[in-house]
């Protein structure tokens, strides 16, 4: 028995110890839109998975559209006979699920690391980005913020409603950044926090955000990308959970107010080589300008990545610290790449511009593409903000011109893989189509 195995199965069985409750445990992963797919294992399964059994899910199960739906594409879906692919167990994430009504446990699972790895499959881009830099000398250090709305439990004929304040019994309708926002949603907060925790993720500040009901949760930085990534995924999955038990909806959706801020997934990346050193505060900061400009070089064309649906474009160019073009600065929030103060050991970047509901194996794969993009061609950025409040390059503002910029731009086909391009662009562009077929009150209102 090799060492991964062994390593799985004592984790399994250390867990049926502590939680003898659990019978079944949730084997999930993140699909192409970012939502998770899986199976419910009975735990004595799962250990004989742990020790090596085959685990197989339906490789087009990554696939799957906005609303679970399958699209044709390539020869996908329809003329593939729709195969199984090996799966593997991800070592670390088998903890307890507590929002649910019934004991239940939960694992991450994927096709990264396996005999014939699912090219399109999101953590896998992300695994292999990751797997080309540390070849190179180059170890990013990751930390992702999240930004999210809380709602009402009970929606309104279909739209959301303001969170009621515990206190008052008052919705929670004004937009504000005051600290007492965070006591009077503490019980949902706290428990939201503590879940997370219980879920191996390391949670810091917690920030009540400008929109009504809007807060953010921000993580620990990571010197494993992936585990960063799982980090996010997971923490969206409890969060939703939570916030159900206690009578809420706490949704990652990136406008569901137009006259409100919209929410974002900021991720801070900074780069060191294998003893340590931070590569971008190296020769005056030289290696952070070319990061930069290759970030902002391969930003318009990772749209489709960074706005994953119809509403996420909605956040671009609104209210609050949303760009809409290409931009940099130091200190400077309304530019998709910010550069935070810091010493030169922390010296990193902030990059700003993907929405909450975005794919984090995938937005992490297109930053990191960008930045090792920049460190090879070594060409200067445009002007930062703080020098030219009009500098920026334009980027598609709606999905099928994103698609279009994305599809056939060849250093991203080449760093984040072809295959996972085409798949990508063409799921993007079906449920763009599916999103249109249907006539809203407007549509009437307007034309009938």
């Amino acid at each position: 028995m090799n060492s991964q195995p062994s390593t799985l199965l004592a984790e399994v069985r250390t867990f049926r110890q502590n939680h003898p409750d659990v019978r079944y445990v949730d084997l999930i992963a993140l699909d192409i839109p970012g939502h998770f797919y899986g199976k419910r294992y009975p735990i004595e399964m799962l250990e004989k998975v742990a020790a090596g059994s085959p685990l197989k899910l339906p490789q087009n199960a990554v696939l799957l559209g906005v609303q679970g739906g399958l699209f044709k594409i390539g020869d996908y879906c329809f003329h593939d006979g729709d195969p199984d692919a090996n799966r593997r167990l991800v070592p670390g994430t088998l903890k307890p699920v507590n929002w649910e009504s019934q004991p239940l446990g939960q694992m991450l699972i994927t096709s990264d690391g396996t005999d014939a790895p699912i090219e399109f499959e999101p953590r896998e881009v992300l695994a292999k980005v990751l797997e080309r830099l540390h070849h190179k000398g180059i170890h990013p250090v990751v930390a992702f913020e999240l930004e999210f709305y809380l709602f009402d439990k009970k929606l309104d004929n279909g739209l959301p409603q303001f969170a009621r304040d515990p206190l008052s019994d008052d919705t929670d309708d004004q937009p504000n950044l005051h600290i007492e926002r965070l006591s009077r949603f503490s019980d949902v907060l706290d428990d939201m926090a503590q879940t997370a925790k219980d879920q191996g993720i390391d949670i810091t500040v917690i920030t009540a955000e400008l929109g009504p009901g809007q807060f953010e949760i921000n993580f620990g930085h990571l010197d494993d990308g992936l585990r960063a990534a799982d980090w996010a995924a997971l923490f969206c999955r409890s969060t939703r959970g939570v916030a159900l038990k206690h009578g809420y909806r706490a949704s990652f959706m990136a406008k569901p107010y137009l006259q409100f801020p919209g929410s974002g997934m900021h991720v801070h990346v900074s780069l060191y080589d294998g003893a340590g050193n931070n590569l971008l505060a190296a020769h005056q900061q030289q290696p952070l300008r070319h990061a930069v400009a290759g970030c902002l070089e391969l930003l318009p064309h990772c749209m489709p990545i960074f706005s994953p649906n119809h509403n996420a474009f909605r956040r671009l160019g609104g209210t609050v610290n949303a760009a809409t073009r290409a931009s940099w600065g130091f200190e400077d929030r309304d530019a998709c790449v910010r550069i935070p103060e810091s010493d030169p050991r922390n010296l990193r970047i902030e990059h700003r511009l993907a929405s909450a509901d975005a794919n984090p194996y995938l937005v992490l794969a297109a930053i990191l593409a960008g930045l090792e993009h920049g460190l090879d061609a070594k060409r200067e950025p445009i002007a930062p903000l703080n020098d030219d409040r009009t500098s920026g390059a334009d980027f598609p503002l709606d999905m099928l011109d994103a698609v279009r910029a994305m599809q056939h731009q060849a250093v991203v086909r080449d760093k984040l893989g072809a295959e996972f391009v085409d798949v990508y662009c063409e799921n993007k562009r079906q449920d763009h189509l599916a999103f249109q077929q249907e006539i809203n009150a407007r549509e009437y209102r307007w034309f009938l």
